[in-house]
């Protein structure tokens, strides 16, 4: 979604380590998302970061608020209007995206995104066609954080091709494996149809 900016204040993002020492209690599954997933996939950090997203599945959405206890929550209601989220509140399906802060006038720290799932597979918000099992959407950094799978969030840049989406695509491009590209170049096809990264993933 695009930034909401004022009036709602800035952002200081949360580092890697930071957020996972926030979300390690949890039981749930959760993933670190968006540009942050992939410079994780990559192995080094290449361009700035606006926020960093976390990703939990939408029916462990209220594991959220365990993990940021006493925290402000703030939910992105469609088209793009923050308004807070209450303790015990479950979410519509249209609502993806959670802004959160240690406390009031403090700046954002975290993005929350909520995805679907369905016996046992994540199924894309783009395309309800693309699923998988859930326990192929991450990786595992060997410090033990987990991370959306580089192709899984290129498939989701793959709408928008924003500067910064451009750039995640170039550099992952190199370390996505055979399977990785095939599946990538599938999903674009079937979700966006002609689309510049197919033929660079096949070529």
């Amino acid at each position: 979604m695009e930034r909401i900016e004022a009036p709602y204040g800035a952002w200081d993002p949360a580092s890697v380590t930071q957020v996972a020492a926030l979300f390690a209690p949890l039981r749930e599954l959760w993933w670190i998302a968006g540009g942050y997933a992939v410079e994780l996939a990559v192995g080094r950090a290449f361009r700035g970061h606006a926020d960093i997203d976390v990703l939990l599945l939408r029916e462990d959405q209220l594991a959220a608020q365990r993990a940021l206890a006493g925290w402000e929550w703030w939910a992105a209601d469609p088209p793009g209007t923050l308004r807070p989220w209450a303790a015990g509140e479950i979410l519509p399906a249209g609502v993806h995206d959670i802004w959160c802060r240690p406390g009031s006038g403090a700046l954002w720290r975290v993005q929350l995104m909520l995805d679907e799932a369905q016996d046992g597979h994540w199924v894309s918000r783009r395309d309800p066609r693309v699923r998988r099992p859930l326990d192929t959407l991450g990786v595992t950094t060997a410090e033990g954080v987990p991370f959306l799978a580089p192709e899984v969030q290129l498939h989701y840049k793959a709408k928008a091709r924003r500067p910064k989406d451009e750039e995640d695509f170039t550099a992952a491009l190199p370390v996505l494996t055979a399977g990785q590209r095939r599946w990538l170049a599938e999903t674009i096809a079937q979700t966006y149809g002609p689309h510049p990264w197919t033929e660079r993933l096949r070529g």
